[in-house]
């Protein structure tokens, strides 16, 4: 039984970006895919990799490495996509591997800092030690604000309105 005192005991998937350690709730990832090249679209901020299809629905592609200002590197064998459920609609982040699935004592979760290596302290939940490393438990539903995802949302409706007439003008 649980009690108010107990901590809670949840299980994050821990993925790396670079040297760095980040995890996410295991609920707020709904799947694990092998990299694929997105398809761009215009006027998006430059964290955007562009669009994926993902089982019947566009879903936007957000290059993390680019959102927390980290050096650029060209996807390799280990690169992923996590497919997040970021508050009821799909978002799917590009890492460099994930690296497991792993219990979590919510008592050692540390508050966030302000700032995480230019990554501002509203994305995160906080910060866990595993092992020997630090780690850094993100708040997925907050990687894309409000005013993000309507810019993403009028740029893909502008992309697919403009394949559609396309496809019209070639018939």
């Amino acid at each position: 039984m649980t009690t108010a005192a107990t901590p809670t005991i949840s299980k994050i998937v821990t993925f790396r970006l670079g040297d760095d350690l980040f995890a996410a709730d295991i609920y707020s990832v709904e799947r694990v895919l092998r990299f694929q090249p997105p398809t761009p679209v215009p006027n998006v901020p430059d964290w955007i990799d562009g669009v994926i299809d993902y089982q019947g629905r566009v879903v936007p592609l957000i290059n993390l490495r680019n959102r927390f200002e980290l050096p650029v590197v060209e996807p390799g064998p280990e690169t992923r996509i996590l497919i997040f459920n970021a508050g009821g609609e799909w978002i799917g982040g590009v890492v460099d591997a994930v690296l497991d699935v792993a219990p979590l004592d919510a008592g050692k979760l540390a508050p966030p800092p302000p700032m995480f290596r230019g990554l501002a302290g509203e994305y995160l939940l906080g910060i866990v030690r595993r092992a020997d490393r630090l780690v850094v438990f993100l708040d997925v539903a907050r990687l894309l604000s409000t005013g993000e995802r309507l810019v993403l949302e009028r740029a893909t409706a502008a992309d697919t309105a403009g394949a559609a007439a396309g496809e019209a003008s070639r018939s």
